[in-house]
């Protein structure tokens, strides 16, 4: 049964960090809706001066951010020593967990294109061990399908394995529709689904989508993406609800508000951090 859209999210300008300009589309207005995926920025920019002031040293626990540059450049450092630039293609990937501090510089490109999303950690694994990973372009498989091409950022598609998560599974695909063509996507019934426009608008299983927008879907096990005169390009995100409560205070991600009150409290003692360094 082919998924249809339950709700559209039309992404508005913001500026976070430093003075990063983006395109704030999901936020904790929609968590209900799009569980478990939290917050979901994007990044489009040919000005430099839109984004190269960067998002200084903050903290973060009891989500993943997952950031898709899909043209540009993104350098990260944080507290367990990790240090590493991605570039056109890549991802960085980062568990939070327990808890660490981080920061992210971009430099200038001719296109800044991308998107940062955070998945949100199970109630049992919101103190899980931090850990980062970049997936490089040597690891993402550009999957040629009928009507379009499809990047398997993560997950699996078809026989096609990729970058897999610790926590809660994500496929996660960049999908490229040719112009007037059609792909389509088999999804896990059981699995919620997201859409967002990152190039270009698109029809989603019949529901016209703009550009820098996003949809849940209802239950099904099939998604079709069209493209009309211009080809266009959707991210397509698949995961487990997990139907748990939220407790989201700025960067901080937990189940009830005495854990954000501890998270906070232990942030301005200097105990915030649970572990220091990680070998991945």
């Amino acid at each position: 049964m082919e998924r249809h859209v339950k709700k559209i999210i039309k992404g508005f300008k913001a500026i976070d960090g430093a003075g990063v300009h983006l395109v704030r589309v999901l936020s904790n207005e929609t968590v209900k809706e799009f569980d478990p995926f939290l917050m979901l920025d994007s990044f489009d920019s040919t000005n430099p001066d839109d984004y190269t002031a960067g998002f200084p040293l903050h903290p973060h626990r009891g989500i993943e951010t997952i950031t898709y540059v899909r043209l540009g450049m993104m350098h990260h450092r944080d507290s367990m020593g990790f240090e590493d630039t991605v570039s056109d293609g890549e991802l960085q990937w980062m568990c939070a967990g327990s808890g660490v501090l981080h920061e992210e510089t971009i430099p200038a490109a001719k296109r800044m294109l991308g998107v940062q999303l955070w998945l949100n950690l199970p109630r049992a694994q919101k103190m899980a061990t931090p850990h980062y990973h970049a997936v490089s372009r040597d690891n993402i498989q550009n999957i040629p399908v009928e009507g379009g091409t499809i990047r398997l950022l993560a997950g699996d598609f078809a026989d096609h394995k990729g970058y897999q998560a610790s926590h809660l599974p994500l496929d996660y695909y960049d999908v490229g529709v040719n112009s007037n063509s059609t792909v389509k996507i088999p999804v896990g019934s059981e699995r919620a689904v997201m859409v967002f426009t990152l190039v270009g608008d698109a029809s989603i299983c019949g529901t016209h989508l703009k550009e820098k927008s996003a949809a849940s879907l209802v239950d099904g096990d099939m998604v079709s993406i069209s493209a009309g005169f211009q080809p266009t390009q959707v991210l397509l995100m698949s995961s487990k609800a997990l139907n748990e409560p939220v407790a989201w205070g700025g960067p901080i991600v937990m189940n009830t508000e005495e854990e954000l009150d501890r998270a906070f409290d232990e942030l301005s003692k200097g105990t915030f951090l649970k572990e220091q360094t990680i070998d991945d």
